[in-house]
């Protein structure tokens, strides 16, 4: 099952609030990724439900935001 993109920014709205979301991405470095941060693992091709699962994992969200 492949993510999609609007499915991922659903889900970082739900866990992080819509204005954050995005801030968070750009800005914060996610050991998961590499040290890259959300924006430059996609841009670079990661998967977004690999993404996904750094992010959760990164911020200890509820396993509601699976």
């Amino acid at each position: 099952w492949a993510m999609r993109l609007t499915d991922f920014w659903d889900r970082m709205e739900q866990a992080l609030g819509a204005g954050y979301a995005r801030s968070w991405a750009a800005d914060f470095h996610v050991p998961a990724l590499a040290g890259r941060t959300v924006d430059q693992a996609l841009a670079q091709g990661e998967d977004a439900q690999l993404v996904w699962r750094a992010v959760h994992q990164t911020l200890e969200l509820h396993p509601k935001f699976r």
